[in-house]
Order: structure tokens, then sequence, then C-alpha cells
């Protein structure tokens, strides 16, 4: 039995159903942004990605924000993703808020030493930024200034811990003390890796994550579901999922070539041999349509797993498709709230 039949009556959207498991506690609004108000009322929210281009046309954003609008209740603007240079986060954001999208803006801790990360936070929030995650950011060498110095004065932990503290507390990492109606409302993400080694550590680390603050965390794309699982039965029983908003990360593979190269070259993605059967098991003009259609699956189930507030679509590059799987997999409409 599907997880739709599962439920007593089938809801009366298609996004607007609720989670598995019922919100965190509530708490005062941090934001008050969309994306907050959706993970509030418990039900099951979507968010995108959208990468800004390597040029500084704002058409390009705007494009990608056209596609993206309607189909998620934010997206996810990346900040130099894999280490190549990029249009800012910060910009792009502004751009995605002209478009009538909310940003979920990036903030990694590879370019920027703690007097540029907390002032980047009070433009973002001071231009209408609602929503920010801390990542520590994909190791320049693998980009396209190898040569260049990272900074890493902040690890994303502290970078986690110290938003909170201009929020919640009206503090710098200075112990300045910030005006109350000066302070960034800002909801508070992380990313978390299941399948990453050693397995047991992963919940510790995302337990590291909401202890410091987190409000959502979103997971690297998976494939391997019982991992998954158990990583969010133990999530559970910890009471992280009490404490913050855990969302799964779906990617679909476009082709056989892209399994396999994510198997064998990215650190912390286990794809499973049966998915590469299938892939392989269907003709090459047919394979991202077959990756579409497991994206679908994995929605499906992950709708039924206890502890998951909503899921994060990467489709790299290929932003047009998320409203189709979207569409496909029941969540759109989103809901109104």
């Amino acid at each position: 039995m599907t997880a739709e039949t599962d439920r007593a009556a089938p809801p009366p959207e298609g996004g607007g159903s609720p989670g598995p498991q019922g919100p965190p506690v509530p708490a005062a609004p941090r934001s008050g942004g969309r994306l907050e108000r959706v993970l509030a009322s418990g039900l099951f929210a979507v968010t995108g990605e959208l990468g800004p281009p390597r040029n500084a046309r704002a058409g390009d954003v705007a494009e990608k924000c056209r596609a993206l609008k309607g189909a998620v209740d934010a997206a996810n603007v990346t900040d130099n993703q894999t280490a190549v240079v990029r249009m800012s986060s910060l910009a792009a954001s502004v751009i995605a808020l002209r478009e009538g999208l909310e940003p979920v803006m990036q903030m990694v801790c590879r370019d920027r030493n703690r007097i540029a990360a907390q002032s980047d936070l009070l433009g973002a929030a001071a231009l209408g930024v609602r929503n920010v995650i801390a990542l520590s950011g994909d190791h320049q060498r693998f980009g396209d200034h190898p040569q260049s110095k990272n900074v890493y004065d902040l690890d994303s932990v502290n970078l986690i811990r110290a938003i909170r503290g201009m929020r919640d507390e009206g503090r710098l990492l200075s112990g300045q003390a910030l005006p109350e109606d000066g302070r960034p409302r800002l909801l508070v993400g992380a990313a978390f890796n299941p399948f990453a080694d050693p397995e047991g550590y992963r919940v510790i680390r995302a337990a590291a994550k909401v202890a410091a603050g987190a409000d959502f965390l979103q997971s690297q794309c998976l494939y391997d579901m019982p991992r998954f699982r158990r990583f969010m039965a133990r999530a559970v029983d910890m009471g992280l999922t009490e404490k913050a908003y855990f969302m799964a990360g779906v990617t679909p593979l476009k082709s056989l070539g892209m399994a396999m190269y994510m198997k064998n070259n990215v650190p912390g993605i286990v794809i499973p041999d049966g998915l590469i059967a299938r892939l392989r098991g269907v003709p090459k003009d047919r394979q991202a349509d077959e990756g579409v259609a497991v994206a679908c699956e994995q929605i499906e189930e992950l709708r039924s797993v206890p502890g998951v507030a909503g899921v994060h679509l990467m489709f790299v590059e290929w932003e047009h498709m998320i409203p189709v799987v979207a569409e496909k997999a029941g969540l759109l409409p989103r809901p109104e709230v």
C-alpha cells in the first residue's frame, strides 16, 4: 500500500498533506517567512535549489526563479558551489525576492571570515532575506581557482551559533550588542549527510548542529533508503526532530553515466547496485525519464518516514524539471499558509 493510501483520507491538495510526524514544539516565529510557516504548520515542505550563473546577468537568475515559483516553498541559492566563481548568493537572493520567490541564502565558511559573514547576514536581512543555511563549502582545489586561499575562520557549527546569537541574543561574536529592531530575523538551516562514514557518527554531527541553533536541516541527495531510514530512526529516538525540521535531499539521476560517476567519485554518496541495474536496463534515451520516476518513488516513500518534514529538490542546472517532478510526485499545488 502506498504512503498516500495509508492516510485516513487523501489531502485536499497534493502538497498540503501533513508529514508522518508533527512539527517540533511551536516557538515564537524566527523569520515570518513562507518556509517557516509551512514547516511550523506541519505540512510537507518543499525546497528547491537555484544555482546562480557564472556571469552578471540578472535575467538568468530571474528565468530560473520563474521555473521554481509556485513549485517550491523556498529555493536555496547556492554560494559558489563546487568552488566555482558565480554571482553571489546574496545578489541572486535579492533577485529571487524581486521575482516573488522566497530564497534560502547559502553561506559557506570557505570564503569569509567572521567579519564578512556577520556583515553579509545583516545585509541580507535588511534586504528581505528570511532564510540562511550555513555550510562548510567545497574545497577550492575542486573549483576554477585552486590556487585561492580558503578562510574557515568559522566552521559551519560555529556559524550557526553566530547567526543564532545575532538573532536571539542580539549580539555579534565580538560581544557588541545589536538594537532590538536591528537583529537579523532569519530561519537558520544546516546540512546533514547520513551516508558518510562512520555511519554512527552522522546523527551525532547533526545533533551538534541542532544544539548550535539550526532550525531546519537538509540532507545530501539520497539513494540508499534503508540507510536513510536508520539515520532518521536514530534522530527521532534522540529527540532531534522535536527541535528542528529534517528535510530529505532528492536528486534525479539523468543517466547511467551520472549514476556511475557519483557512485565512484563523489564522497558521501551511496548509490545501490539495484538502482544502477535499473538504469542500465533501459535505453539511453529513456534513462532521464527513469531517473525522474525513481525520484518520484523516493518522494512518495519519504512522506511516510517518521521525522521527515519535507524534501529538498536538487536538480543541478535542471531547475525547469523541478515543477515537473513536483507535479508527478503529488506535491502540487503548494498550500496557502
